[in-house]
């Protein structure tokens, strides 16, 4: 699978918050975006995932326009901000509330994965009962679940201890594998370079150029 962004720009309120970004990215590998808050991470980032259009370019998935086109999002695992689940349902829950959109029921599956991600313990705790850390490992979990071939991860080690971050590590790496296209945006030094093929610089929503941390 490929991924291009072509002459991508997004003004708001007059305002060019994405400058022309040109990128072409392929299944397989990390690509990792670095910059100071503000700098335009997040927003490209919610332009690959269709949660703002453009005032000009395009994003193609294997050169089929996903704005112009009728393509199947749910291609596109996301972790962008801060998704929200019901607090007062469990981990496992939560996950299966979600699965069943795509008319998905399978909690064995599900109670699986919370084992990679060392929740399967918590499985049964109502979400508002789960630390920082769990919280953000039940976020990434949710955008992994359904074997998605594009997975954009915003901050995936934010709030994580040695070990919950050795975990995503691990689960990055072994999606890698499975020939998964990867971005994640990380103010983690060491998650880009442990992680990533190629790491991009992104300052006032402009592809600065690849760089080496």
């Amino acid at each position: 699978m490929k991924l291009e962004i072509k002459n991508y720009t997004k003004k708001i309120k007059g305002k060019i918050v994405l400058d022309n970004i040109n990128l072409k990215l392929e299944s397989g590998k990390v690509y990792g975006f670095y910059g100071r808050n503000g700098s335009g991470k997040t927003m490209l980032f919610r332009a690959i995932s269709t949660l703002i259009f453009p005032t000009t370019g395009d994003v193609l998935i294997d050169r089929k326009s996903i704005i112009n086109e009728d393509f199947d999002l749910r291609q596109i695992g996301i972790l962008i901000e801060d998704p929200s689940f019901y607090p007062y349902l469990t981990g496992l829950e939560n996950l299966s509330l979600l699965y069943t959109i795509n008319n998905k029921k399978d909690d064995q599956y599900l109670l699986s994965l919370m084992e990679k991600f060392d929740l399967s313990k918590v499985a049964n705790k109502k979400y508002k009962e789960y630390s920082l850390g769990m919280k953000q490992k039940l976020k990434i979990l949710q955008s992994i679940m359904e074997d998605q071939k594009i997975i954009i991860l915003d901050e995936p080690t934010n709030g994580l201890d040695e070990r919950g971050v050795e975990i995503i590590r691990n689960i990055i790496k072994d999606l890698k594998k499975k020939d998964t296209l990867i971005l994640i945006a990380s103010h983690n030094k060491e998650d880009l370079r442990i992680l990533c093929d190629k790491i991009y610089k992104i300052d006032t929503g402009k592809i600065i150029g690849e760089i080496t941390l």
